[in-house]
């Protein structure tokens, strides 16, 4: 079938995890694909319901009958894999880690811990950043994830398996994290940025497969963009307060957000297409999902109201682009083709 690439047009934390859970179920995905390192977390809902947020396997490790993927480009912290796995009791015939994964060591950790990272640019300090820099040091094998016995169980070559799927028909969703006005490369705001690039074609060539092989490609918004708390870099539209957001929503429950690593509470603003424009040239997105649409209004939860679709339509103008699915709570994804049909 193909590869759907899931990525964040914004700052991170636009609901990817949930959105990559969407499209492996929607597309019986046999495999799912966790790039990036454990500088970000990705939270999802499981089938009864269980909130969880996953920093280093893909939100699909929730659903039965999904390979979990580790590619190359992948950064691991053993800590917080053997967590995941032991708390979602995944099995080994369900997990495949490439060896050539860089491992996140203490002293990668300790590092970042110890510099002043978090001061200069609201760093997570997880010590992803410090595993990108040595593997491009290129100081030494030993610290991949091939040279690690307690992922014995887990090694195989993640290239020829992806490209066997394929070419059994088979689809693969990639879930990139963070978002592109992050990347490494392309955001407007260095050094505000973080390690690595967050684009599409990014993502796929840490996965190792080819530019052919893409189907979709999914940009992730929200309709209230974030950023990580502390000095981490401008909005592009006032930053506002999370009892603001509720008081003109109509939300009678604390809608504030802390980061899912640092548990600090985030920076939110005000939409602004301005990234997202940016974003959607870069990545070029076969399909855009707009999420919390329940942010704008309260009463949008499972189903559309005038004040949401007035909302989605500005935005829609503003960026250029049709929305073509949205995120209406923690759970709920609808398609956004037809809006009329989905007011209440």
């Amino acid at each position: 079938m193909g590869v759907s690439i899931i990525v964040g047009g914004q700052y991170g934390s636009e609901g990817k995890g949930k959105v990559a859970q969407h499209f492996a179920r929607s597309r019986g995905a046999r495999a799912v694909v966790r790039v990036g390192g454990t500088n970000s977390g990705h939270t999802t809902l499981g089938g009864q319901g269980e909130r969880e947020v996953l920093r280093q396997l893909p939100t699909s490790a929730l659903d039965p009958d999904v390979l979990c993927v580790l590619a190359a480009g992948s950064y691991i912290d053993l800590e917080i894999l053997t967590a995941e796995i032991e708390r979602l009791a995944l099995p080994a015939k369900r997990l495949v880690i490439d060896p050539g994964a860089m491992i996140i060591t203490p002293g990668d950790r300790e590092a970042e811990q110890t510099s002043d990272l978090k001061r200069r640019i609201g760093s997570t300090a997880s010590g992803t950043g410090e595993a990108v820099a040595r593997r491009t040091r290129r100081v030494s094998a030993a610290d991949l994830a091939g040279a690690q016995p307690e992922l014995a169980p887990y090694l195989a070559p993640v290239r020829p398996l992806l490209r066997e799927m394929l070419d059994d028909g088979e689809h693969i969703v990639i879930e990139g994290t963070q978002g592109f006005g992050l990347s490494l490369l392309h955001s407007p705001h260095f050094p505000k940025a973080t390690s690595r690039d967050t684009t599409a074609a990014a993502a796929l060539a840490e996965t190792g497969l080819s530019p052919l092989d893409v189907q979709d490609v999914v940009l992730v918004l929200r309709s209230f963009p974030i950023r990580v708390a502390g000095d981490s870099g401008p909005f592009d539209a006032p930053e506002i307060t999370w009892e603001q957001i509720a008081l003109e929503g109509g939300n009678h429950r604390d809608l504030a957000e802390v980061t899912s690593v640092t548990r600090k509470l985030r920076r939110v603003a005000r939409f602004d297409p301005t990234i997202v424009r940016e974003a959607i040239a870069a990545n070029n997105p076969s399909v855009i999902v707009l999420n919390h649409i329940d942010h704008v209004d309260a009463a949008a939860t499972n189903r559309l109201t005038s004040r949401a679709s007035a909302f989605i339509t500005d935005v829609e103008a503003r960026i250029g682009r049709r929305v073509d699915l949205l995120g209406l709570g923690p759970d709920t994804v609808i398609a956004a083709y037809d809006r009329r049909a989905l007011l209440a």
